[in-house]
């Protein structure tokens, strides 16, 4: 799910991403080509769409999945490295993390998009704490480990960038994904405060993507349907990194996070019209 574009705000609704601008130091916009870039989850959706655009802009990518026959499948399509890896694990981290260090010593960018969620209702299931647990397993805590395990190397370059991957429902709950909305909302918070904690003291940029619904594998296997083409959102993340915009929307995530901060309360029951 994801979705971009520039949005304005009035100095009562100010984004996280935009007050950071006041106490964040002011870096080179970043040009996205002749890098090597790393991208979780790159076997399908989103990140084989934006595996396939920075391809395409003469970039190195490699590309990371837990299926290992489609993330095979994928790399012989777009001509990307490809590395298995679950980051719900932390041997399959620490393994991908050497092998970086020692052949990609380079990577200057990280696209977390790895993630996964499940549609349903709360009350309504008896192994609500199991499924929350294997959403933010992987969307927050995968995330978190990654990350951390690579800041190292990423402090190392002249600069550097980490794109999350996070959604719409990290400022409004969606009732039938609401772990997942849990999730988001987690690593919204985290990346702001890794974002500020970078700032002044590296190269690295914190970049996070809203999306709302995309047309995905995933998206059709949980019953989402008419979102739109994961390669609108690839284009939106590459435009909103050169583009210096730490908080990328795609699609209507932007009317819906300015609608979110006028009048939380009428926004949420918005979003969930026809489910509550």
């Amino acid at each position: 799910m994801i979705f971009i574009n520039a949005i304005s705000y009035s100095t009562s609704m100010v984004s996280p991403a935009q007050w950071c601008n006041f106490v964040i130091s002011k870096k080179e916009i970043m040009k996205l080509t002749n890098r090597t870039i790393l991208v979780t989850g790159g076997n399908s959706g989103i990140g084989y769409e934006t595996a396939k655009l920075l391809i395409k802009q003469g970039n190195k990518v490699i590309i990371t999945g837990r299926d290992v026959a489609k993330l095979e499948k994928a790399g012989a399509a777009l001509g990307a490295d490809i590395i298995p890896v679950d980051v719900t694990k932390a041997e399959d981290v620490a393994s991908l993390v050497a092998i970086i260090e020692a052949s990609y010593s380079e990577l200057s960018v990280l696209i977390n998009n790895a993630g996964g969620g499940k549609v349903y209702r709360l009350g309504e299931v008896d192994q609500t704490l199991k499924i929350a647990r294997e959403e933010f397993d992987t969307n927050y805590f995968g995330t978190i480990r990654l990350t951390e395990s690579l800041l190292p190397l990423l402090k190392k370059q002249p600069e550097a960038a980490i794109v999350n991957l996070g959604s719409n429902v990290a400022f409004h709950p969606l009732v039938v994904l609401p772990t997942y909305s849990d999730s988001k909302a987690a690593l919204h918070s985290y990346t702001i405060a890794l974002r500020l904690t970078l700032a002044n003291t590296s190269n690295i940029k914190l970049f996070e993507v809203f999306p709302s619904l995309i047309d995905t594998e995933g998206t059709r296997a949980l019953g989402l349907n008419d979102g739109l083409p994961a390669s609108v959102a690839a284009e939106n993340i590459a435009e909103g990194i050169e583009q210096d915009h730490y908080e990328i929307f795609v699609g209507e995530a932007g009317k819906q996070r300015t609608a979110f901060l006028a009048d939380p309360e009428a926004a949420i029951l918005s979003f969930n019209k026809g489910l509550i």
